[in-house]
């Protein structure tokens, strides 16, 4: 079996957790990659999400974070303050997964507006606990399709703050954690440069080019010294994933 782009891009990401995190999930693909975990080499990861759902183990994809599916297959459920302060807030999450409309080099993120912030062109849902996130839990681990209107130079709006713009900037604010570390897109893996925290192309998914990566990016790309090839997709992983978003698709029809 073959993986599509976006398969693999699910797959990728949910190879870089373990058993003994505990991730707070972004819907969408964070969700698809960290129950795909879940299901397959992490079976003892803990699982949070924004409504308060604790350790929850879905069957289906939820299709917000107020789905009850999350809820039902959860160890408890805690209110939305108790969520930030205590866990997020207190330290208590290892890893936050997120996604977005728009990211630039430095891994900042935009969920608000596409154009200017009071005649946009877009207006975008907006940032929900994504900022609360972004700087709060350990790590971030950032999942996004490759296309030069997601990947852009400057982002007309900042939502969730990445490294800023540049080694240091997290600490200058005061923020104690790790910030994004890993961006998983459909055609490779990023990680921000030691030194300048740049994003930087550190692996390539098998099959594609250095040309269709910088095609989709809107800004000059880096590339490490030593690039490596994503692993393929095993027969497992894949089967897995598929069997998932199957049910998801019968359990919630048009709208998965």
């Amino acid at each position: 079996m073959t993986a599509t782009p976006t398969e693999m891009m699910t797959i990728a990401a949910a190879r870089l957790l373990s058993d003994d995190d505990v991730c707070f999930v972004g819907i969408g693909a964070p969700s698809a990659a960290c129950n795909l975990a879940r299901l397959t080499h992490a079976p003892k990861i803990t699982l949070i999400y924004e409504s308060g759902t604790l350790s929850t183990r879905p069957s289906v994809l939820p299709l917000s974070i107020g789905d009850g599916e999350l809820c039902d297959t959860a160890l408890t459920t805690v209110s939305v303050p108790e969520m930030f302060r205590y866990w997020l807030q207190g330290g208590r999450i290892t890893i936050g997964f997120l996604g977005g409309a728009q990211i630039d080099r430095f891994a900042n993120l935009n969920t608000t507006v596409v154009g200017p912030y009071d005649a946009p062109k877009v207006r975008l849902p907006g940032g929900g606990g994504a900022p609360e996130i972004a700087s709060s839990c350990g790590q971030i681990f950032i999942t996004m399709a490759m296309g030069s209107r997601a990947f852009v130079d400057a982002l007309p709006f900042v939502t969730s703050f990445g490294h800023g713009k540049g080694k240091g900037d997290r600490a200058a604010l005061g923020l104690k954690t790790k910030g994004p570390t890993k961006v998983i897109t459909d055609l490779c893996v990023m990680e921000p440069d030691p030194e300048t925290a740049e994003l930087t192309v550190v692996s390539l998914h098998q099959g594609v080019a250095r040309a269709q990566v910088e095609a989709g990016c809107g800004w000059p790309l880096r590339f490490a010294a030593r690039l490596s090839e994503t692993p393929a997709a095993t027969e497992t992983e894949l089967a897995v994933l598929r069997d998932l978003h199957a049910r998801t698709k019968r359990a919630h029809g048009a709208a998965a």
